[in-house]
């Protein structure tokens, strides 16, 4: 096997030109039979291979830096830099991440998980390397679908004025997880096309140039004007008008000619972009025909390109995208909004039969909120589905835009709580923390699958600002005894007892039952919450037990800073209650990637533990009066 041959960064180097193009199908090969078993992102690292091979033939790491936005196209980078036997324990708790990891390798330069990053980490590094006088290269590669996100322009703006240079390699596949929408897209399509716009503009060059007398200053006069030849015949040259060099479109599966290209891109002494043409998922049919299936898939059978997982039931998701179609239909104000999540978030259903409803505004969480806030003011009921580890990015317009003017936008934050592989930048542990924060802010999470679509039905009829949180995976289906009606800001009193009471949101309802019937089977006496609402906080039903409980314990899957758990600790304090608070949930961390129950072991999201904490915390309230 020639990979046998990468031990370390640069061994690539060594390969002759026949030997890198079987080097690149034996790295697909490899990726296909390591991701069929783990898991993990297939298509869209298939479609860098051979730009990846390029940017190790034409840099040298670890001393050029490669920032890859999102960071999810790695793989390959990450083999070519000797890491082949990671690929066994990808995204496996304590195995190697599906990201870039500064503390994973020197050749890693950037930590990567979200989008639209890599120009503006790029420029950092730059400018760090002019201050302190070094000469390595800096190579910042986004892709198309990035490209639509804000940031990704503040950069582009920032870059325009490097005085050095600072290489930026678009890597233009028309996807990002859902189709490009929007006007960048149609932009790069055009450019797509423009191959025979360099043999025109040699054509019209040659032409003024035979013209006796005034023909070379009518061509110098041409260059010199915005209106020159590149603006006759390329739309728009948004690049070159900011004052950033402009070479492409290239071949992103040609070795030898994006090497060449790269080497060009090198001489620049500003910033130069250098725009590449990749098909996602190349080189494997299935992926190919569906590259947003094999975005980030589950274990799958490669003949078939079918995953290998048994159907499940509705997860929340799914339930959610089919109880928001069915109020669709009866309610014609109702709008919703994705940031290149169609499919993620379930409203691909809804874009099919209400299209004129539906907006993709693409990687563009801040915009996606701002928009709604303005469909909200214009007379709609906006819903933005928008998963919880992103809706981060959209901090400032939740308060800006949406809850200062108390505006009736529903917030649906899926893959709340530990989403597993992904990782650091993935989990959504701060949702309930940032968004509690915020005045004129509801926030609401099902315990089970009813009361899921309980709560999406309330949240769009709610008339202010309102978010719904809830997890990736199977909707919880016990508790279904109890569906009381859904009171705004008041919680479930599910088991009354005495002593030990039990509060938990949303998801932890599963977990926190099972801790109720340990107790139970120990001899203590229990009671059991549904908070329903972490805002506005039930203080009167935590009055109400604090009369005959002595321990409150809040279990949570959020970070216990700022959470469910320490608004209940600081409203037990400011009134003086006669009881305890014992907070579970996520510590001041951040947690890594690996398989969900086992990352809630880690973390003491646990039955064991958390009896074993309550039994503790118990005791010391009682000391030897014991049960």
């Amino acid at each position: 096997m020639l990979l046998e041959r990468i031990q370390k960064e640069n061994d690539i180097k060594r390969f002759s030109p026949k030997e890198l193009e079987d080097l690149a199908k034996e790295i697909r090969q490899f990726l296909i039979k390591k991701i069929s078993v783990t898991g993990g992102h297939l298509a869209s690292n298939l479609g860098v291979v051979e730009l990846t091979m390029a940017l190790h033939l034409a840099f040298h790491l670890p001393e050029d830096k490669l920032i890859w936005d999102v960071g999810h196209q790695s793989y390959t980078h990450k083999l070519l830099t000797g890491r082949k036997e990671g690929f066994d324990d990808l995204r496996k708790y304590g195995g190697m991440s599906g990201f870039p990891k500064r503390k994973e390798s020197a050749c890693d330069a950037f930590d990567t998980g979200h989008s639209s990053t890599s120009i503006s980490a790029g420029l950092g590094y730059a400018a760090a390397r002019d201050i302190k006088g070094e000469q390595h290269s800096v190579v910042s590669i986004i892709g198309d679908g990035a490209m639509t996100g804000g940031m990704a322009y503040e950069a582009l703006n920032n870059a325009a004025q490097m005085k050095s240079n600072f290489i930026i390699v678009l890597n233009d596949n028309n996807m990002s997880i859902s189709e490009n929408v929007g006007g960048m897209s149609k932009y790069l399509n055009g450019l797509r096309t423009a191959q025979a716009y360099t043999g025109l503009k040699r054509g019209v060059e040659d032409a003024l140039l035979k013209i006796p007398v005034q023909g070379e200053k009518l061509l110098s006069q041409m260059k010199k004007t915005k209106s020159g030849i590149k603006q006759l015949f390329v739309p728009g040259m948004f690049f070159e008008d900011m004052g950033i060099t402009y070479l492409g479109p290239v071949d992103g599966h040609d070795i030898q000619k994006l090497y060449k290209t790269l080497q060009e891109a090198k001489r620049v002494d500003h910033a130069v972009l250098v725009h590449v043409l990749t098909k996602k998922g190349k080189g494997y049919q299935p992926a190919e025909e569906n590259p947003s299936k094999f975005h980030g898939i589950v274990p799958f059978d490669i003949l078939t390109g079918e995953t290998k997982t048994e159907t499940k039931k509705d997860s929340y998701t799914e339930i959610f995208s089919k109880v928001i179609c069915d109020i669709g239909k009866q309610n014609e104000k109702v709008a919703v909004i994705t940031a290149a999540m169609a499919d993620g978030t379930g409203l691909q259903r809804f874009a099919q039969h209400f299209p004129e409803r539906f907006f993709d505004v693409g990687i563009a969480e801040e915009h996606a909120l701002t928009f709604a806030a303005g469909l909200a003011a214009g007379g709609l009921k906006p819903v933005a589905a928008i998963y919880s580890s992103f809706l981060q990015r959209g901090f400032d317009q939740i308060i800006h835009d949406v809850c200062i003017q108390n505006l009736p936008v529903m917030i649906a934050v899926d893959r709340a709580g530990l989403v597993g592989s992904d990782g650091e930048t993935h989990q959504g542990i701060f949702d309930l923390s940032f968004l509690s924060m915020i005045p004129n802010m509801t926030i609401m999470s099902p315990k089970n699958r009813w009361e899921m679509a309980d709560m999406v039905r309330f949240g769009v009829e709610f008339g202010f600002p309102i978010a719904l949180r809830y997890p990736r995976g199977e909707a919880y289906e016990g508790m279904q005894q109890f569906r009381a009606p859904i009171v705004y800001g008041k919680s479930e009193l599910l088991y009354e007892e005495k002593d030990i009471a039990i509060f938990f949101v949303g998801h932890m309802s599963e977990l926190a039952d099972m801790v109720r019937l340990e107790l139970k089977n120990l001899g203590y006496s229990c009671s059991l919450i549904n908070a329903r609402f972490v805002k506005p906080l039930d203080t009167q039903m935590i009055d109400r037990l604090s009369k005959n409980h002595r321990l409150f314990v809040t279990i949570e899957e959020n970070v216990i800073s700022g959470g469910y758990g320490e608004q209940v600790t600081e409203y037990v304090s400011r009134a003086d209650l006669p009881v305890k608070v014992r907070c579970v949930g996520i510590s001041d961390d951040y947690v890594e990637h690996g398989n969900i129950e086992l990352l809630r072991k880690e973390v003491g999201l646990e039955k064991e533990a958390i009896v074993e904490r309550i039994k503790t915390e118990y005791f010391g309230l009682c000391g030897s009066e014991g049960k």
